[in-house]
């Protein structure tokens, strides 16, 4: 164990540990909030609107993220006088904002599938049910589908947070020192292996949380169902 290095990079693959998750919660929270329209607009009977979504899907679901934060961070700088332009340069200049950009719309993408799919599982019987006693179709849906649909939902919806924290990672090849990007820093500076253990050791802590979280809350949200 190289203490030493330990003594000077611990401190600030901690700070790289708090990078990465603001960038996971940041980014989880707004693809929850893009996934909900872009789900039912996949479900839309609209052609154009199914087709805007499916595109959007299929391409940030068959592209690899690292590919998209390239994209995102290396193709901006190609249209600097234009997003000076309409002031949105300065979103696009720093990498933090850049990958949070890119995350979000990776994540939102994934996260609006398992919804689609959540809300097609729930059996068609209670919206037929539901209609027989004269509720409205918003009514049924809102009070109804949604609530079994995000029970359906819940589990990989975990999984796509753990996904996501692992998949961050890629935020250090944009400069951006997140726990990876620091310790790539202090192997640079140390060449010593160990701090690759350390990262790792961070990581599973993380998920490990997650998953133990997740797992509470799906047994209390799902405690009904297993006293039936």
């Amino acid at each position: 164990m190289n203490w030493d290095a330990l003594a000077t990079y611990g401190p600030r693959m901690l700070q790289g540990l708090v990078v990465t998750l603001q960038l996971v919660v940041i980014s989880i929270t707004l693809g929850a909030l893009l996934a909900w329209p872009v789900a039912l607009a996949r479900m839309s009977r609209s052609r154009i609107l199914r087709g805007l979504s499916f595109g959007y899907m299929y391409f940030f679901r068959g592209t690899p993220l690292l590919a998209q934060t390239f994209l995102v961070y290396y193709g901006a700088g190609q249209f600097r006088p234009q997003l000076e332009a309409i002031g949105l340069w300065w979103l696009f200049r720093d990498a933090f904002f850049c990958c949070v950009l890119t995350f979000t719309l990776n994540t939102g993408a994934y996260q609006a599938e398992i919804l689609r799919g959540a809300i097609r599982a729930v059996p068609i019987g209670q919206s037929e049910a539901a209609m027989s006693l004269g509720l409205s179709p918003g009514l049924i849906f809102r009070k109804i589908i949604v609530p079994q649909a995000l029970l359906i939902a819940l589990r990989p919806l975990g999984n796509e947070v753990i996904l996501m924290v692992k998949g961050s990672s890629v935020a250090a090849i944009v400069t951006v020192f997140d726990l990876m990007g620091v310790t790539r820093l202090a192997y640079s500076r140390t060449f010593d292996f160990q701090v690759y253990l350390w990262a790792a050791v961070l990581y599973l802590i993380v998920v490990e949380t997650i998953r133990r979280v997740w797992d509470k809350l799906e047994h209390r949200l799902t405690r009904h169902l297993r006293s039936a």
